[in-house]
């Protein structure tokens, strides 16, 4: 089952490089998977969200899903299965970007990408948390086409961010109706 998988894994990233792969395509690709170093976009996104009343409770979600998304995926999942990366392993595979330091499952950029479109739909506008969905997807998918993950790592970073987000508004919604119950029993005492 596994080596099917890893047969699977190894055609698909073969395919996208010499299919997919386009020279005027490159650059944007690789900036658009730039965009998920270190979360930096859904940072970026939820302390610009932080600003604003109404958008305050999604943005806290969001900063919570990447705390969790590396704890869960860069401290744990990483480092329990080691996989190595695919173009250390599959013979005519080339990357377009710098060789990351860390073990690839499960993609890091699509799960904290995940993680964060996710408590963003949940928390936030709908239509632009459906655009920060695609966003993510766009991003898990630019680290396929830049050889550093196979698709099932992108898949895993894709479930285990779509679990730290929901993980996350939960977190963040049970607690802002606690306090809301606890500010409106306070004020009836008074």
């Amino acid at each position: 089952m596994l080596e099917t998988i890893y047969m699977l894994d190894t055609q698909i990233l073969l395919w996208i490089q010499d299919t997919l792969r386009q020279p005027a395509l490159n650059p944007f690709m690789k900036f658009l998977t730039s965009l998920g170093d270190s979360g930096s976009i859904w940072i970026f996104l939820a302390l610009f969200c932080l600003f604003f009343h109404k958008t305050r409770k999604g943005a806290k979600a969001m900063l919570i899903a990447l705390l969790l998304s590396f704890l869960v995926n860069n401290l744990i999942l990483k480092r329990l299965f080691g996989r190595i990366r695919p173009y250390d392993v599959i013979e005519g595979l080339t990357i377009l970007i710098h060789k990351p330091g860390e073990f690839s499952f499960p993609s890091g950029h699509t799960a904290s990408s995940f993680g964060a479109a996710t408590a963003f739909y949940l928390n936030m506008n709908k239509k632009w948390g459906a655009v920060a969905i695609c966003l993510a997807a766009a991003i898990g998918f630019t680290r396929m086409y830049v050889g550093v993950h196979y698709p099932t790592d992108v898949l895993g970073g894709m479930v285990s961010g779509i679990f730290t987000g929901i993980l996350s508004s939960w977190i963040v919604n049970y607690n802002w109706e606690r306090k809301k119950k606890h500010i409106s029993k306070k004020g009836r005492e008074e």
